[in-house]
């Protein structure tokens, strides 16, 4: 599976697990393996924010674009991801943000 991350400043969690051609996306569970080789599962048919693109199967892959949540202190990895390829079952590695800024405050 191919996974195409769309980045948008958003504070909601975000947890993907993979299943063979199964997504689970906070809870919300996504099977695409019906789609065949050569078929495109059109945007409209998902009905999730979180996919804002097709879902296509190009020699034998599933390839897809996940809607992807930055927080106020994303990283440049974040802002500018590249696709995550050949993502394995389990829970789905996204990169993360900036580390937070530690308390300055003086007592």
């Amino acid at each position: 599976m191919r996974i195409i991350l769309s980045p948008q400043r958003r504070d909601e969690p975000f947890e993907v697990v993979k299943n063979g051609d199964v997504l689970t996306v906070n809870g919300e569970t996504f099977d695409f393996s019906r789609i065949s080789e050569g078929d495109t599962l059109p945007r409209d048919a998902i009905l999730s924010i979180w996919f804002p693109g097709n879902v296509d199967r190009v020699n034998g892959e599933l390839t897809l674009t996940l809607l992807f949540p930055n927080p106020w202190n994303y990283s440049q990895e974040q802002a500018f991801p590249v696709p995550l390829e050949n993502v394995p079952d389990g829970p789905v590695v996204f990169p993360g943000p900036l580390p937070e800024p530690e308390n300055t405050e003086v007592a």
